[in-house]
């Protein structure tokens, strides 16, 4: 009899342990998985990783140390690939699904991501102050790079089979040279659905799995430009802005940016007084646009 009771007590410790880590588990906060941007590493990511696990303690948060500084620089559909393998391996241990918390380049190559990587279980697309319309602008990074070249000038470099071997020549977006921005750049034209090819609409359906897109810019930012290109918005040939959702992409709804919105799936986040390389240490930012999508 009291072998009969032991085993039925431990039966019941069994029951409740069980029943407490599966409400642990409901409980928990999916895994953050951030993506640097151009000249970044994993260290200029500690000040926001320690906001995240104080605010959500236990949650996972995974920058990926690839392509880090100068390796940045690297064809973007090169890097890719890289993150990719890294994103699916997180990915297949998550089943509850992630976040992706990407800034700058690191915005267009987490879309990329989403497009290409068929069965991803992303909950919430995160874009810190990215260019996702593209970049035209004077700025200490283009300067740095091409230091006697003016913005009206990059062009002549970016636009042939050697400057699509610098990422950021990916993602130049030259609005006085538009034929060739659509027939030479190898990356932004076809992540906006600006030129036909025949993986559209695959890229389009893995895209539209996210259920949140989070967009995050301002007019301060000193690297980014126009700003409004963290929100989708660009230049017009005549470098008037034309916002996001008068862009031809959002009305043809080519990579599903229309219907995302159309959903409620796009919150657009806008802070002033804040410079390119503070995004991700600033804490209103963090509290404001990061932390209520990260759940």
């Amino acid at each position: 009899m009291r072998v009969f009771v032991m085993m039925v007590m431990m039966m019941l410790l069994v029951g409740v342990g069980v029943v407490v880590l599966g409400s642990g588990r409901s409980k928990g906060y999916r895994p953050v998985v951030i993506v640097h941007g151009i000249f970044d590493g994993p260290k200029q990511f500690r000040m926001l990783s320690r906001f995240i696990k104080q605010a959500h303690p236990g949650t996972e948060v995974v920058t990926l140390a690839l392509y880090d500084y100068m390796s940045s620089l690297h064809p973007l559909w090169q890097q890719v690939g890289g993150f990719g393998r890294a994103l699916t391996s997180i990915m297949s241990r998550s089943p509850a699904g992630v976040h992706l918390l990407c800034f700058s380049q690191g915005g267009l190559i987490c879309r990329a991501l989403l497009y290409t990587l068929p069965h991803h279980n992303v909950h919430s697309f995160i874009s810190l102050s990215s260019p996702q319309a593209g970049q035209y602008g004077d700025t200490h990074y283009l300067r740095w790079l091409f230091p006697e070249r003016l913005k009206r000038n990059v062009f002549h470099v970016c636009y042939n089979n050697f400057g699509q071997k610098i990422s950021i020549c990916n993602y130049w977006n030259d609005p006085h040279h538009r034929a060739r921005y659509l027939a030479r750049s190898s990356f932004l034209p076809l992540i906006n659905a600006e030129r036909h090819h025949a993986l559209a609409q695959h890229w389009k359906e893995n895209f539209l799995r996210i259920r949140k897109l989070v967009l995050i810019g301002g007019p301060d930012d000193d690297v980014i430009t126009p700003w409004q290109s963290s929100h989708f918005g660009f230049y017009d040939g005549q470098e008037n802005i034309v916002d996001m959702r008068n862009q031809d992409y959002y009305k043809e709804d080519g990579f599903g940016l229309k219907t995302l919105d159309d959903r409620g799936g796009v919150e657009l986040c806008q802070y002033s007084g804040v410079k390119h390389g503070a995004w991700h240490s600033n804490y209103s930012v963090f509290t404001g646009c990061i932390k209520p999508w990260l759940t």
